[in-house]
């Protein structure tokens, strides 16, 4: 949990991702053979295992979370701004920011409530309507401190609460780097390479070069799902809960998953004990949709943690549904090579 914790503290707006980059690469050199990253920014680490195979096994999660960038300053220093992925603006009003390397403080505002007429309450705001209050007073003094271009981070405390439960920013996709950290310190069963990518949250982009390199025969890609399992939502739609283990996908708005390797961790979770859970329900997308499609094609398989709140400023997990994430995802990996 320190490991997370410290993976959701830091700012990694897509194609921003250095210090979440620079912090994995310091944690992981101990333990690899070879570390490099390629022009899109990911970084890509190969361990050698017990045994080389044929076989060559990636494993994957993406540095990158959701964000804003500053697209222009008014001429009384307020900034107006743009999402970097996917985003419910229901969530912006009245939240922390930290904005560019300065990580200077801000907070998301919008015209008062007794301003609005009633057709307007009726209504989510549009994302122009919007502002960041930097506490400038002007153009000049906005521009002192911030540019055009600059990612916006939300501020979020990481908070241990409730029955096992954490609260943090960014937990997608920070999970799936702090079990990939944790599988590097292990001695491995087969060489592996590990892919820590950028730019999934706005396209998958890192993730097709990636794989493009590394040109895998199987890829498990390891990240957050979203967790809809409000009291209020129809049983039907919500998609996976939080305290039941991890989230096998079989297919979702980008990929059909490879049917071998979801019935290998099916198997293997049954087999252990590990509790699991489908996702139920198909919405969203994994890097695993860029992977998949990358030359002559590769097999892909998915484990997800149970995340409510996605892509919002503050999101929350069970921590035990991580744990067994990393569980199951070292089990997979000694499967697989038992088969090589």
């Amino acid at each position: 949990m320190d490991l997370l914790k410290q993976l959701c503290a830091l700012p990694g707006v897509s194609s921003f991702e250095d210090a979440v980059r620079d912090y994995i690469k310091e944690q992981a050199a101990p333990y690899v053979d070879t570390m490099n990253v390629d022009a899109m920014g990911n970084l890509i680490c190969f361990k050698k295992g017990a045994k080389a195979t044929g076989t060559k096994l990636m494993l994957c999660a993406h540095m990158d979370e959701v964000g804003l960038m500053v697209r222009s300053i008014t001429e009384d220093g307020y900034l107006k701004f743009v999402c970097v992925g996917g985003m419910d603006r229901r969530v912006l009003l009245g939240k922390q920011v930290l904005v560019g390397d300065r990580q200077v403080p801000g907070v998301i505002g919008l015209k008062a409530i007794h301003m609005t007429t009633a057709e307007e309450r009726k209504k989510v705001p549009k994302l122009e309507d919007y502002y960041i209050d930097i506490g400038a007073s002007s153009r000049e003094e906005a521009e002192a401190l911030v540019e055009v271009g600059d990612p916006c981070v939300f501020r979020s405390d990481c908070v241990e609460f409730g029955d096992g439960c954490l609260k943090a920013k960014a937990l997608d996709d920070r999970v799936g780097c702090a079990v990939l950290l944790e599988l590097l310190r292990r001695d491995l069963p087969m060489d592996c390479t590990f892919v820590f990518t950028v730019q999934e949250e706005v396209g998958t982009r890192g993730a097709f070069g990636a794989a493009f390199s590394v040109t895998p025969d199987i890829a498990l890609v390891l990240e957050g799902t979203t967790a809809a399992d409000a009291p209020s939502q129809d049983p039907e739609a919500q998609i996976c809960h939080l305290g039941q283990g991890p989230v096998l996908s079989w297919m979702d708005k980008g990929t059909i998953y490879d049917r071998n390797l979801f019935e290998r961790l099916r198997t293997v979770a049954q087999e252990h004990n590990i509790p699991w859970q489908l996702k139920h329900y198909v919405a969203g997308s994994t890097d695993a949709k860029a992977i998949q499609r990358t030359k002559s094609g590769v097999r892909v398989a998915g484990i997800s943690a149970p995340v409510r709140y996605l892509h919002a400023p503050a999101s929350v997990v069970n921590i035990n549904d991580v744990e067994q994430v990393l569980e199951l995802a070292w089990l997979f990996l000694q499967s697989v090579a038992g088969d090589c």
